[in-house]
């Protein structure tokens, strides 16, 4: 099933480039903020499509429409993953303080503990993050449900806490493997390239600058959407398996 949710994800991020190149050039405005909000706001709209589809569906990617609509969901699917951050970052900082204060020995064993509590309990935040994003999602929109505990972790329970750690420890894999693979491919017929003009005699200094340009833009139209696509699609379709 994990598989099938990987595949179906790897098709649709690919259904529609232009897609892609416009999430891309709002990207490059994001530090505005605005466009931010827009970006997350289009990944929740994918994750709602996702949770109101089937694996392997005819689903198209979501529209550029209600672009006001887009920014407030940016907004709640940001406030979201944050509120889901506070409890493991005052934990750590927690252990961190007091370790600070006995010093010696029994400091680093603290921080040891605290690392490992806070791991685990990041983990488990990262789960009902995701879960409860989908949740949101799922019941049109309804902000609290993103904090109904009782119900996301009867979700989770039914999806499998084995299957959504393995699920999401899958889609980092991908990630990276997908954007190293990429950037590595071109960086390499780039190097080929300017070594074989400096063997040549040629300045081979431009060449380089070209690939280096070259792998900036296919990262940022293409690769980074495509994956954030990717990753948006799998943790809606994931929520799909308790449905």
């Amino acid at each position: 099933m994990i598989l099938d949710i990987y595949k179906d994800a790897l098709e649709y991020s690919a259904k529609d480039w232009k897609t892609l190149v416009v999430l891309g050039v709002i990207s490059l405005f994001s530090f505005l903020l605005l466009p931010a909000f827009i970006i997350t706001g289009y990944n929740y709209r994918v994750v709602n499509q996702a949770v109101h589809g089937i694996i392997n569906g005819k689903d198209p990617l979501p529209e550029f429409t209600d672009i006001m609509g887009m920014f407030v969901d940016g907004i709640k699917f940001f406030v979201v993953q944050v509120a889901y951050l506070i409890v493991p970052v005052l934990i750590f900082i927690i252990f961190a303080l007091i370790a600070g204060n006995i010093g010696g020995f029994a400091s680093a064993v603290l921080m040891v503990i605290g690392c490992l509590i806070t791991f685990i309990v990041g983990v488990v935040a990262y789960i009902m993050n995701q879960m409860g994003i989908c949740h949101m999602a799922y019941h049109d929109g309804e902000f609290s449900k993103a904090f109904a505990f009782k119900e996301l972790k009867e979700v989770v329970d039914e999806v499998g806490w084995f299957e959504c750690i393995a699920t999401y420890l899958g889609l980092i894999i991908i990630t990276v493997v997908l954007a190293v693979v990429v950037t590595s491919i071109i960086g390499m017929l780039f190097t080929v390239f300017g070594f074989s003009g400096f063997i040549l005699g040629v300045d081979a200094s431009g060449i380089f600058a070209l690939g280096a340009f070259l792998n900036w833009l296919i990262t940022i139209f293409i690769v980074g959407p495509y994956l954030s696509i990717f990753n948006s699609r799998s943790v809606g379709l994931l929520y799909t398996m308790q449905i």
